[in-house]
């Protein structure tokens, strides 16, 4: 009996000594590294994503209330703010505009709705979300994100992806969708995703080069997700003392001892 306590106290004290040592591992983490971005396909699983590492880390979660943020500085209403968030300018909204533009040419100017710019939405969104980079511990889902900070070495930028079968059969259950309504739905979100950020900055939603890590949920459960983002989250921290100049994947390598020959190009296709 003796014994059977000795080796459950034992455990007991490891199991303490482990949650100490993962929560001061993640306060190392959080003193170097200050933002995480979630960039994600609709129906990966990317804000579930995004809410376990937010929970793990201690940090702030930032997704749909960024919405509720930029609505307030505007002074205009949620619903108002909703209708931009993480779309392109509207055909519907360039006839208001124009419309706005030549209200005072109108006898009934007083029935044109307030308008609210999208140039002006997405200033504010600029604002609230490197106001949120400021303040630091944050994981940001979406909302251009990882085009606003991109200059920061502070913030790690991942995305999440998924083969669209899985992410439609995700929405129809998450959402009660038919398989029609769920595929109509994830093609629509990625879709007017991908023209935001390809209007608004010039860049494409899938081009690597704007992430730090990219996830595919379709062979990698959540949970596990959740912690290669924190690994590579600690693993940028420690690079953040490095100069740029010094940074790339040559860290550290000498020079190959001969100058590397090329592969010669066949003239006609190899027969197998």
């Amino acid at each position: 009996m003796s014994d059977e306590r000795n080796v459950a106290g034992g455990q007991g004290v490891t199991g303490e000594t482990h949650e100490a040592e993962t929560r001061t591992s993640q306060e190392e983490v959080a003193a170097g590294m200050r933002v995480v971005t979630i960039s994600r396909e609709y129906g990966s699983g990317g804000g579930e994503i995004a809410a376990r590492l937010a929970a793990q880390l201690g940090w702030e979660l930032i997704d749909h209330d960024v919405v509720a943020r930029v609505a307030e500085q505007l002074g205009v209403s949620l619903a108002a703010a909703e209708a931009h968030d993480e779309r392109p300018e509207s055909r519907a909204d360039r006839v208001l505009a124009s419309l706005r533009a030549l209200e005072f040419n109108l006898p009934t100017a007083q029935d044109v709705p307030p308008l609210l710019e999208p140039r002006d939405y997405a200033e504010a969104l600029a604002q609230v979300v490197r106001g949120a980079a400021a303040a630091g511990n944050v994981v940001i889902v979406g909302r251009a994100a990882q085009v606003l900070l991109r200059e920061r070495r502070d913030t790690l930028h991942a995305r999440i992806v998924a083969p669209l079968d899985w992410r439609i059969a995700y929405v129809m259950g998450r959402e009660r969708l038919d398989r029609a309504a769920g595929q109509k739905r994830v093609q629509s979100k990625d879709t007017d995703r991908m023209r935001y950020l390809q209007l608004r900055f010039q860049v494409h939603v899938e081009d690597a080069h704007l992430y730090d890590l990219v996830l595919n949920t379709g062979a990698i459960g959540l949970d596990a997700c959740v912690e290669l983002i924190a690994h590579a989250l600690d693993a940028k921290a420690a690079r953040l003392r490095l100069p740029v100049e010094a940074l790339g994947p040559g860290e550290g390598l000498p020079a190959y001892p001969d100058r590397p020959r090329d592969l010669p190009v066949p003239d006609r296709p190899v027969e197998s």
